[in-house]
């Protein structure tokens, strides 16, 4: 028999996934607080897409609302969990689900930023396991239709890395790699926080950018002003990473030491970001918007506080300069709150 799978949250990454995990045969339900959405995948099912015809699959699944929940316990326990919600809320969604756990079963953090501890709090260690998703780019623009909108990783770029907060390759990790292989290309690392702070890298790179400035990630890696701004960004995170004693991984071609060079200054090092950065541009379809950009163009809270102002709270603890993190935290929030629209002008002489 095989596994039962729950995701608590079936949005852009959340429903996208365990999209493709229920169309390869596996016991999936999905999970989730917009009505609109759980109502229309009942009625028609799943809707996914990505840039090529041959990705494009309506899917017949088993979707929950969250006030429907209970309806798990007229079946077997759940033995993998993922949380793919928004960080902030990762306690209620793992609350959520614990009761309804195997007495083996376990929780994958199948989210953006570093909320294994948050999870672990609430179900323990032992119970506790993480998965970066790495360019996957997806986007849940109207109930039930969910697009990515860059390629297929496959052999060319590794999307999902399960790991253990202690670093060993587990049976259960492997399970998981397993699972994530009927949607795209995974491994097992035994480096999961250095792989959690190297995909946080990333995100703080660009999402925060795209929320304050409304550009597409297009317009924001060929610009010259936003991309110069993104760089620095992501120099001041690979410099905290690396004095927290993170372990960083190569992040979509860039060596991290690079990165915190070019944001440096130095020529050679802002030369190979720089055209990497374009090269990646020519890979994405134009209108990729980063999840927190998303988020603005829909009204709802941002994970800014997770990522960017995570980043520069670490980097105050321990005296490395992550002063434009919070900049760009408090401009996010200020967007968010609508006191400021998104426009490119906001960060002119950052």
């Amino acid at each position: 028999m095989g596994k039962r799978i729950v995701f608590v949250g079936a949005g852009a990454i959340g429903g996208y996934v365990g999209g493709h995990m229920t169309r390869a045969g596996h016991d999936v339900t999905l999970i989730d607080a917009w009505p609109e959405h759980v109502e229309r995948m009942r009625a028609h099912g799943l809707e996914l897409s990505g840039v090529t015809d041959a990705e494009r699959h309506t899917v017949k699944v088993k979707a929950l609302h969250v006030t429907d929940v209970q309806e798990l316990s007229r079946k077997r326990p759940v033995d993998i969990a993922f949380v793919s919600v928004k960080s902030y809320d990762t306690e209620w969604a793992t609350l959520l689900i614990r009761q309804y756990l195997a007495a083996d079963g376990f929780v994958v953090s199948l989210q953006n930023c570093i909320n294994e501890e948050r999870i672990a709090a609430l179900v323990g260690w032992g119970r506790t396991t993480g998965c970066i998703a790495s360019l996957i780019a997806a986007e849940l623009y109207e109930p039930g239709r969910i697009k990515r909108t860059v390629p297929m990783g496959g052999e060319r770029h590794t999307v999902f890395r399960a790991g253990e907060p202690h670093g060993r390759i587990t049976p259960r990790v492997q399970e998981v790699v397993e699972l994530l292989c009927s949607v795209d290309s995974a491994k097992a690392t035994a480096n999961l926080w250095g792989e959690r702070w190297s995909k946080l890298v990333i995100n703080s790179m660009r999402n925060g950018l795209s929320a304050a400035t409304g550009l597409y990630g297009n317009q924001r890696d060929t610009s010259e002003g936003p991309r110069w701004l993104s760089i620095r960004l992501g120099s001041q995170s690979v410099r905290v990473g690396q004095a927290l004693g993170y372990s960083l991984e190569r992040m979509l071609g860039m060596e991290p030491e690079v990165l915190a060079r070019a944001g440096e200054g130095y020529k050679d090092a802002l030369s190979e970001i720089t055209d990497i950065l374009l090269e990646g541009a020519k890979k994405r379809a134009d209108d990729q918007r980063p999840s927190m950009a998303q988020d603005i163009a829909k009204g709802r809270r941002t994970e800014t506080d997770f990522i960017n102002g995570y980043i520069a709270a670490r980097g105050a603890e321990i005296g490395v300069d992550a002063a434009l993190h919070g900049r760009m935290n408090e401009l996010v929030k200020q967007v968010e709150r609508g006191t400021t629209p998104a426009a490119g002008q906001l960060i002119e002489g950052w």
